[in-house]
């Protein structure tokens, strides 16, 4: 028996400067999406009671779509090879205070980036000599 594998195609999406969202609470929705089949992952982020899960949802969205439209995959034939959060600069906000002072504000943002796989298929082509 003869395992020939077809070499799988990926599609990668990075969104950049994401606000209202620091590093932490990026990545307790990615490490739970992490490795897991497209249709899984969607049914996850719904459920899920994190702020965060709904600018992952719109980021696995996208990158679904841009699989199906631009290289011609299945959305069920994809899952999630690769999901990280990186921290990116504060967006840096002043806010009044008392006697005409102000009050600096760090608001942390990040940059996410997902990577969709289509699932390996594999041949098992037989040998008609070794039967």
């Amino acid at each position: 028996m003869i395992n020939k594998k077809i070499s799988s195609k990926k599609i990668r999406i990075l969104v950049q400067n994401v606000c209202n969202m620091s590093v932490f609470k990026g990545q307790r929705v990615i490490d739970q999406i992490r490795g897991r089949s497209y249709e899984e992952t969607l049914m996850i982020l719904e459920l899920m009671p994190y702020r965060a899960c709904y600018q992952i949802l719109k980021l696995v969205y996208s990158a679904a779509a841009n699989a199906s439209h631009n290289m011609n995959l299945k959305e069920t034939d994809l899952f999630i090879s690769e999901a990280k959060v990186n921290k990116n600069s504060f967006i840096k906000k002043l806010r009044p205070r008392a006697r005409g002072r102000s009050y600096g504000i760090k608001r942390p943002t990040c940059n996410i980036t997902i990577v969709l796989k289509e699932k390996e298929k594999s041949k098992f082509l037989l040998d008609k000599s070794k039967i």
